[in-house]
């Protein structure tokens, strides 16, 4: 027994003697003379990062790719789609029939060197485009049909575009064509909406035919559809959906999802309360949020809706800070057009008993605390302007574009200066009344013609230039 502890003690001296010879070894410096062989990239050149596909027109990238010496190469290619099949290519040069929408998507080139196995990732992007991926959209009337037409960059007028395309007739009484963008997802396109004064059609702005996805028509974007349609006036909110009043209610299409959800900006319920209101409304989007400036017809008085996610009705829920001018909760007249400018300056054009219009200014804090502020009342300088046809635009600078028979004016409510617009329209009815996105340009629509003048600083509405060959009466525009 005492044999067999001395084999074993010894066995475990041993043991530990070998383990810190090991450990000793491992405490060597490493002196690094190596000979290290790393790989060397291949070179790839010629690469874009975007690249602009027609759709249903051949794609062709060939970038420049130099390998190391001895390599064998291989180039795949990808294209990410979000809903469908990826596409994918094998080649040194993709070339393919682009059959995707007219969307933007990820694209990645892998070049595989097959001689010792590494790969390499660069990655692109394509946008897919068609014929209307530019240019100017155009709504009017032609002997009582509504028209829809599209004018290319190179100055083809493709008129009549819908009737083409579809083989109907588009509603009757159009009154706003919109091309709605979510600009909170960098512009994302939703699509064109054509209203008329009791129905709507939305059409794929990268095809011009009606949508497949999304509601096609104005009562189909109702989640519980009325049974009537009468449109006051409707805009389009900065999220890419339409706001406005419909049956003398107020509706806000849906923001609360993704917005390429089936049922994005689509109506629900109307802002919940007792009240009718007029077409004419001001929506102001500002840092605390978004609020509108209404009037009820019945009542005869303005009130408050908030978008609170939805519309939401407040009515006369604000104070008002002197009754001495007018009250704006007992006008006692009816509204003929609410324009507010700078989010700030309130003007409201009242047609009272005795027929004259009145001139209301005022100022709101709509976010908090919620106050009306009146500022003015008086006669309207120009009562021969305001008739059932007149047209309005507000405009940044403080001043208002008033179209009048055959005239378009320049008022500043300021000094109540009134000046014409330098441009002679020929002596036709002023249809359509139209700022450009940065106010530097006023459009102004005549039968079979667009007028385009200009109205940047210094400048009283010279012209410019003018689309003409418009199958009617211009109602609106939309620039792409």
């Amino acid at each position: 027994m005492k044999s067999f502890n001395k084999i074993n003690i010894a066995i475990r001296k041993l043991l530990a003697l070998a383990v810190l010879v090991f450990s000793l070894s491992a405490c060597h410096k490493d002196l690094g003379n190596y000979d290290i062989d790393m790989p060397v990239d291949p070179q790839v050149t010629s690469l874009d990062t975007l690249y602009t596909a027609t759709v249903g027109d051949s794609l062709k990238i060939d970038p420049k790719v130099k390998g190391p010496s001895g390599a064998q190469l291989e180039l795949s290619w990808k294209i990410s789609v979000m809903e469908g099949t990826d596409v994918t290519y094998v080649g040194p040069v993709m070339k393919i029939i682009f059959g995707l929408q007219a969307q933007r998507y990820s694209g990645l080139l892998t070049v595989h060197n097959k001689t010792n196995g590494m790969k390499y990732f660069h990655k692109f992007m394509v946008q897919g485009a068609t014929e209307f991926n530019a240019g100017t959209s155009i709504l009017s009337v032609e002997n009582g049909v509504t028209q829809f037409s599209f004018l290319k960059p190179d100055g083809t007028l493709q008129a009549r575009l819908y009737k083409a395309m579809q083989g109907k007739d588009l509603p009757p009484n159009p009154t706003n064509l919109f091309l709605l963008r979510n600009k909170n997802t960098g512009g994302t396109l939703l699509g064109y909406w054509i209203i008329t004064k009791n129905a709507g059609i939305r059409l794929q702005s990268n095809t011009m035919m009606e949508e497949e996805k999304y509601p096609q028509t104005l009562k189909d974007n109702f989640f519980t559809p009325p049974d009537n349609l009468e449109v006051g006036s409707v805009v389009a909110h900065s999220q890419g959906v339409m706001m406005g009043v419909i049956n003398g209610k107020f509706y806000g299409g849906t923001t609360s999802t993704w917005d390429q959800a089936a049922t994005y900006g689509m109506f629900g319920l109307p802002a919940e309360g007792d009240y009718e209101l007029a077409p004419s409304f001001a929506m102001a989007e500002t840092g605390p949020g978004t609020y509108f400036i209404v009037f009820d017809k019945n009542k005869r008085q303005f009130q408050r809706i908030n978008l609170y996610g939805a519309p939401a009705y407040f009515g006369t829920q604000y104070s008002v800070s002197s009754t001495t001018i007018f009250d704006p909760m007992n006008v006692g007249m009816d509204l003929v057009k609410l324009i507010q400018l700078n989010n700030a300056d309130c003007f409201a054009y009242m047609k009272h008993t005795d027929g004259k219009i009145y001139e209301l200014k005022f100022n709101v804090q709509f976010t908090g605390p919620f106050t009306f502020t009146p500022q003015h009342k008086r006669e309207f300088i120009r009562q021969d302007l305001i008739t059932a046809d007149t047209k309005w635009q507000g405009a940044k600078n403080g001043v208002i574009y008033i179209a009048s028979g055959n005239k378009v004016v320049i008022y500043n409510p300021i000094n109540q200066e009134v000046r014409d617009v330098t441009t002679n329209f020929g002596g036709k009815s002023i249809t359509m009344l139209k700022l450009s996105e940065d106010e530097k340009t006023l459009m102004v629509g005549t039968e079979g013609t667009i007028w385009f003048t200009n109205i940047n600083t210094g400048e009283y509405g010279s012209f410019i230039k003018k689309i003409e060959g418009i199958p009617g009466n211009p109602m609106d525009m939309a620039i792409r």
